[in-house]
């Protein structure tokens, strides 16, 4: 029992003082924009003033945030970008933050050069919490960030789960493309995240639906993210074959699920669709099966014996 405590401090004890110490330069960081604000405050001028706002969010400052709003500091104040303190404090995940600026009335449905709320910055950096509360205080589900990107997409990219049935849950449309013709559904399936593409599946969407390049969910599955691992596509691939999904359905290239796995070099999951019935003698409108795509020699001798 005594090695088991003495084990679990040896990992517990870094972890905290790592922690202090994150908070330690957190403070210091805090207190050097209190004690450069309080040198310039005589003669600084409103626009610094909230310019200073923007450092305090980043940073996490609520003290001297709490301070700068006091004196003037403008909840409506806008970055080189475009975006608001708000979105700043969503980006970051800045809860307490997001709450004190909700509480000076910021704008909360206000967008940046790009169309982003911040909605949208905490459904992308997967920050639940805030998403629930922006929600709760009637930000707009359905206003997309760059290139038509909704925060549902956003979410499917992030692999947050629970902020997608968020967001579903008050009105957000989970068939709604960007500006490239890609719904969340397919960031979900690009990213391997079963748990999305079920969920969004669940929905009545079609799951042999044709996207951008005639690309099927199957298709992006199987020539997934590059962070995405391949035991997380796999998942995504078998639950799409078992479900029903067209094995050699082709894009507008000609090519098939089998050959895009080929030429991402994901050998798992081409060894997958072939144990499945893959057609390997299939070719695309270059005339390339998917053993001349295969950029792994292992891979491309399998397929070649097939």
């Amino acid at each position: 029992m005594y090695r088991h405590i003495v084990f679990l401090c040896s990992i517990v004890i870094p972890l905290l003082s790592a922690a202090s110490a994150a908070r330690a330069a957190d403070s210091e960081r805090c207190q050097e924009l209190g004690r450069r604000f309080e040198i310039a405050k005589p003669q600084i001028t409103a626009i610094e003033v909230s310019l200073t706002l923007f450092s305090a969010i980043d940073g996490n400052c609520i003290a001297m945030a709490t301070e700068l709003l006091d004196h003037g500091a403008s909840v409506d104040a806008r970055d080189r970008f475009g975006a608001r303190p708000l979105s700043h404090a969503a980006r970051f995940g800045h809860l307490q933050m997001v709450d004190l600026l909700l509480a000076r009335d910021a704008p909360i449905n206000a967008r940046n050069l790009a169309g982003a709320t911040a909605l949208f910055f905490a459904a992308e950096g997967g920050h639940t919490l805030i998403v629930q509360r922006l929600i709760e205080r009637g930000a707009d589900v359905k206003l997309v960030g760059r290139s038509g990107v909704s925060p549902v997409a956003a979410a499917a990219y992030a692999g947050n789960d629970a902020i997608i049935e968020a967001l579903l849950a008050h009105g957000a449309d989970e068939r709604a493309s960007d500006e490239t013709g890609k719904p969340p559904i397919v960031y979900a399936a690009a990213g391997a995240r079963l748990d999305i593409v079920k969920r969004l599946l669940a929905r009545n969407i079609d799951l042999n639906a044709r996207y951008s390049n005639d690309l099927t969910l199957l298709m992006w599955a199987s020539g997934p993210d590059e962070k995405a691992t391949e035991a997380q596509a796999i998942q995504v691939v078998s639950y799409l074959l078992d479900a029903g999904a067209h094995i050699d359905d082709r894009d507008d290239r000609g090519r098939t699920a089998l050959m895009i796995a080929a030429e991402g070099g994901r050998a798992e999951i081409a060894n997958l669709l072939l144990a499945r019935g893959a057609d390997p003698s299939l070719k695309d409108k270059a005339g390339k099966r998917a053993a001349d795509l295969a950029v792994l020699s292992s891979l491309r001798e399998r397929l070649t014996l097939r």
